[in-house]
């Protein structure tokens, strides 16, 4: 990056911006990074979270590059029932297919108790679930960086880059204390994988032209999240008062 690009204010208010909207159209990808990593041994999660979301940054700068032909994905390849599906709407549906035949048996197996009996083959329980992190990374990446394409200039590449290296940055630093604490709330691991559902349809709905905005799926999020964290208030200031009749009893 040169000094003239670093000397020009607009480039700063870029990179606040497209720092920020990474970080947020992040928090799915730090959601479903989390739910998976929790199936490998303590010892191995980090570095599985550390992977997936360094393949995330890396994906997200490799399909940035590749802009021109982020724009022939927008054209139609087939068409079904009369309507065209382009390259981008068959990542996208194929995604939220994914994310939700992923999310359903992780609460078929967290409802089943599996959950605990899944230690076997470490090795290889490690390299599937980085490659399924693979996967599901090019398809937030693709929505991610449309975004970014779509606000910022074509000579604002590097502000791209690096407000995309920042995010990720980010997201390392905070993914292990929301790894830590959906494993400790079952609860909240079951809203976390309501959400991955919710996200699955939104992504299949973009890729046939369903335009769900962001913010109503955001708002569903934060709402459930500040209610599930009265509800864990709750529950903790009852079991100490609990506690409390117990001593005094």
């Amino acid at each position: 990056m040169n000094i003239a690009l670093l000397s020009d204010p607009s480039n700063w208010i870029a990179f606040a911006t497209l720092s920020l909207l990474e970080i947020v159209l992040g928090i799915d990808n730090i959601i479903f990074i989390s739910i998976l990593v929790g199936r490998l041994p303590p010892q191995r999660r980090d570095k599985a979270r550390i992977v997936g979301l360094a393949l995330a940054m890396i994906t997200r700068v490799a399909l940035l590059f590749s802009i021109v032909w982020l724009m022939r994905l927008t054209q139609p390849l087939i068409e079904l029932a009369g309507k065209g599906f382009s390259g981008r709407d068959l990542i996208l549906i194929g995604g939220g297919l994914f994310l939700l035949a992923k999310s359903v048996l992780e609460i078929h197996h967290t409802l089943e108790g599996a959950a605990d009996n899944r230690k076997t083959r470490v090795f290889a329980s490690f390299v599937v679930i980085v490659v399924q992190i693979a996967i599901i990374d090019i398809v937030f990446s693709l929505d991610s960086v449309f975004t970014a394409v779509g606000l910022a200039r074509p000579d604002q590449v590097p502000v791209m880059v690096a407000s995309i290296i920042v995010a990720v940055l980010v997201m390392m630093a905070v993914s292990g204390a929301i790894s830590a604490f959906v494993e400790k709330h079952p609860t909240v691991k079951m809203l976390a994988l309501a959400f991955l559902i919710l996200v699955g349809f939104a992504l299949m709905g973009e890729g046939m032209a369903l335009h769900i905005p962001k913010g109503y799926l955001y708002f569903a999020m934060a709402f459930s999240v500040g209610v599930e964290m009265i509800n864990l208030r709750l529950r903790g200031l009852l079991a100490r008062r609990h506690e409390a009749g117990r001593h005094h009893d």
